[in-house]
């Protein structure tokens, strides 16, 4: 229950207050460190809190981190420090004091309170600190992305996206943003979404590439970042039914080119992570970054064929020609220290647009890059397929709508010119690299099987 003591001031009380302490910094936690000495405001939220006597330990977040505010009995009106000792978790405030060092405190500062305001005091709160099941965390995903290891996942993820922006723009590919409802499937009908569009029906995307290429032919290299949607009933750790992908593609590379672009490529995210957020991944996380420094080019490179030779002699009773499943992509990744490419698959595991070897047909020029740690595939590219007959001839093979590809197909008709791309999930990545157990944790409102909810 709420202490009846504590109560908000009403905004034009906080407003007024603003303007009589103008002259006081408001700074953001993350900065704290720059402002040892100094009185300065912070705005946020109650995280924690803890009492001995005469003093009050107050855990505030503000989103940029978390703070330790001390409040002294002797230094402060008595209405605010009992105010402040009845205060609910997650309440929000403002609090004025001097920044001290301490290295005791999290973040080895802390913050000398003199005065704070009550902006709205919180009902209970339904995450308390403790440990609570999965379903519940879930069920609450909107508040659970307040704690610390949740806020420390979502930063590391946006750095990545920023890290994967940075990589291709810094090498003059351009951004291009492909739709999300489209007329016909890009990987496989039987993990489509479908929807009513008017008189017709429409599916969320499985992904951009086709219409990458397109944005290859004109641009000469091109991205477009998204999120992606499968309709696969699929309850492992690995999968979503929503998630997003960042989808280069190139004009006038083959399948070596390709697969030089995807190590450098995942190179930079994983170094530029542990640059910027090491402190979430070794402080929060607990990550051992001993396994992330290790991820530099080149990576190892393996063939479909060597792959289940591995497997075989692993004591898997794996066909030729099937797909690997997520046990057989870890046994293969564990053999080694960073990430491995696989590639040549046969034609019969991958879709109609991959280009076939030609020093042997029925294999095609694809390659999927798996993660260490049991992680699995990251990425999955290929070389396209830039003759039209043959394009053609396998759209009919798959028994695909002819009349919905005919724009695919034009990209081969006018100045076709051998292309490769590949599509890398920022959740497996994230979950890679933050060493997770699901990739739930990677996104901030994960959409599984069988959860829409919140």
């Amino acid at each position: 229950m709420v202490d009846k003591r504590v109560r908000a001031l009403p905004f034009s009380s906080i407003y007024n207050f603003r303007v009589v302490i103008r002259a006081v910094e408001v700074v953001y936690i993350s900065g704290i460190g720059a402002h040892v000495g100094e009185e300065v405001e912070i705005r946020g939220w109650l995280y924690n809190k803890r009492s001995s006597g005469s003093i009050h330990f107050l855990i505030i977040r503000d989103g940029t981190g978390f703070l330790q505010a001390v409040v002294a009995r002797e230094e402060v009106p008595v209405e605010l420090f009992e105010t402040l000792g009845a205060l609910p978790q997650e309440s929000s405030l403002t609090a004025t004091g001097v920044v001290r060092e301490e290295r005791r405190a999290p973040g080895g500062f802390e913050l000398a309170l003199k005065d704070a305001r009550i902006i709205q005091v919180a009902s209970e709160y339904p995450i308390s600190l403790k440990e609570h099941g999965v379903d519940f965390l879930m069920d609450h995903r909107h508040l659970w992305i307040r704690t610390p290891r949740q806020h420390a996942i979502l930063r590391i993820r946006s750095e990545v996206v920023k890290a994967c922006r940075d990589f291709l723009d810094e090498r003059g590919f351009v951004l291009l943003d492909a739709p999300i409802l489209t007329p016909a499937a890009c990987e496989g009908t039987t993990t489509l979404f479908e929807t009513d569009y008017f008189d017709r029906k429409a599916y969320l995307t499985q992904s951009g590439q086709l219409y990458m290429e397109a944005g290859a032919m004109a641009f000469g290299r091109v991205y477009c970042f998204g999120p992606t949607f499968r309709a696969e009933k699929s309850k492992t750790r690995r999968h979503l039914m929503e998630f997003w992908m960042i989808e280069p593609e190139m004009a006038f590379y083959d399948l070596d080119d390709n697969m030089k672009l995807q190590e450098e490529f995942v190179s930079y995210i994983v170094q530029r992570v542990l640059s910027k957020r090491s402190k979430e991944l070794v402080d929060v996380l607990k990550r051992d970054v001993s396994k992330l420094r290790n991820v530099e080019p080149p990576f190892p490179r393996i063939s479909y064929d060597e792959a289940v030779r591995i497997l075989r002699e692993s004591g898997v009773d794996f066909q030729w020609g099937n797909d690997f499943g997520g046990g057989d992509e870890t046994i293969l990744a564990e053999r080694f220290d960073k990430p491995v490419f696989v590639h040549r698959y046969p034609a019969a595991c991958k879709a109609f647009y991959m280009k076939p070897d030609p020093d042997r047909p029925e294999v095609v020029l694809s390659a999927d890059l798996l993660a260490p740690e049991g992680y699995g595939e990251i990425i999955g590219g290929g070389q396209r397929i830039d003759d039209l007959e043959l394009l053609e001839a396998r759209i009919k093979e798959h028994k695909l709508p002819e009349e919905a590809y005919r724009w695919y197909a034009d990209i081969r008709r006018y100045g076709s010119v051998p292309h490769s791309g590949f599509g890398l999930g920022i959740e497996r990545t994230v979950a890679w690299i933050c060493g997770l157990d699901h990739v739930r944790e990677a996104i901030p409102f994960p959409r599984l099987l069988n959860r829409i909810y919140p």
